[in-house]
């Protein structure tokens, strides 16, 4: 029996064969800006996942705020855990859809970590205090950590990705903020970066409910009485597990068994739903999914609308609850403080980005420096510099 191989080029050769015809090939990617070496083991979408997995702001997501602060609890979603979970959904649909799931994992690892401390709050704190100064977006600043923030080598700044994965990363940015070397900006994006676009929704969806339960914004009963999916997702359980529902006293589990029938649902209808679109339209090149005048991914009318049910619940019982408003005051209090200190003592800051601010003036460079840090040392850098 002749010995299986494992090396780059056979991976590219089992892509060739096996991925749909609209996959990306590893093979045929652009490359990136610094050129390097084929690594021989790795396609140039493993080495990035890799390079991203081992990189300090994929590290710091552990200690960033999804929707509630880490202190709030143990169990509660962080930026790295949502990370995971939208890794996870992204790798299931692509694979199902034949695409290319290194650069799903890839996408799907990296779509965060230009997150501010104290999640949405921070971004928009964030963006008013840099309102004169070209403002704060978090996929913008996706690319400025990969591009230049982040440091593994002497010869090029940042983590030098594929233009493919760079590219991705900009998936909401506006023509108008779209970046010289990425020219042209496309129609679409690649297969990959649709999936991890919804993998992104419908994983922060189902961990918001099991995370706003948790936290008392609402009741197993109220999210049962308003939201219909939830009710069909219950029905599905009952008759799994005849029983179950009535008699546990077991909340978290009950809550778990709902979501994840829930999270099925929505996944195969995600899978079934974008296969039939992408052949109605005759996709047969990756390259048309980029030039199609609609996104090829995403859910069927009947699961779109119980999705936008869902996501109408959410916004109103979490995302507009009182204890998050009142944390929006509690972000711009401290990340204010923090850049009012640090533009007034630029030798307050870590070294690098004291000489980094001579490259990219002080205010982005005082952006920078607060949009890689975590929720704690915003906190402890707050009580350092202003005693609060």
């Amino acid at each position: 029996m002749d010995e299986l191989t494992y090396d780059r080029q056979a991976t590219e050769a089992r892509e060739a064969r096996e991925l749909a015809p609209y996959a990306m090939r590893s093979a045929s990617s652009a490359g990136r800006r610094t050129p390097e070496p084929a690594d021989p083991l790795r396609t140039c979408w493993e080495r990035d996942r890799d390079r991203l997995v081992h990189c300090t702001a994929f590290r710091r997501l552990m200690y960033k705020t999804q929707v509630f602060i880490n202190r709030r609890g143990d169990h509660q979603r962080t930026r790295l855990s949502h990370s995971l979970e939208v890794h996870q959904v992204a790798r299931s649909v692509g694979s199902a859809l034949g695409l290319n799931e290194p650069l799903c994992e890839a996408l799907a690892l990296a779509h965060d970590i230009g997150h501010p401390p104290f999640g949405h709050r921070g971004e928009d704190a964030l963006n008013a205090l840099l309102e004169d100064h070209g403002g704060f977006r978090h996929n913008a600043q996706v690319l400025r950590v990969v591009d230049l923030l982040e440091r593994r080598s002497p010869d090029y700044p940042g983590l030098n990705l594929t233009r493919e994965v760079r590219e991705s990363l900009l998936k909401h940015e506006k023509g108008a903020d779209w970046p010289a070397d990425l020219e042209p900006r496309p129609r679409r994006p690649w297969l990959e970066a649709q999936v991890v676009d919804l993998a992104d929704s419908t994983a922060y969806n189902m961990h918001d409910i099991e995370d706003g339960i948790a936290a008392g914004m609402f009741s197993e009963e109220e999210i049962r009485e308003e939201v219909e999916p939830w009710r069909t997702a219950r029905e599905v359980v009952g008759r799994r597990h005849p029983g179950f529902l009535a008699v546990t006293e077991d909340a978290n589990l009950r809550v778990k068994r709902v979501s994840n029938q829930l999270i099925k649902t929505c996944i195969n209808d995600l899978i079934e739903s974008s296969r039939a679109r992408i052949r109605d339209a005759g996709i047969e090149r990756a390259q048309q999914a980029r030039e199609h005048a609609g996104s090829l991914v995403g859910y069927g009318p009947e699961v779109s609308g119980q999705v936008a049910e869902l996501s109408a619940f959410l916004w109103e019982r979490v995302y507009r609850h009182p204890l998050l408003v009142e944390f929006s005051v509690y972000a711009r209090e401290v990340l204010g403080a923090l850049f009012e200190a640090y533009s007034a003592s630029p030798g307050e800051m870590a070294p690098w980005y004291r000489a980094w601010a001579d490259d990219v003036g002080l205010p982005r460079a005082v952006c920078d420096y607060l949009a890689g840090m975590t929720d704690r040392f915003a906190e402890q850098e707050c009580t350092r510099l202003t005693g609060r």
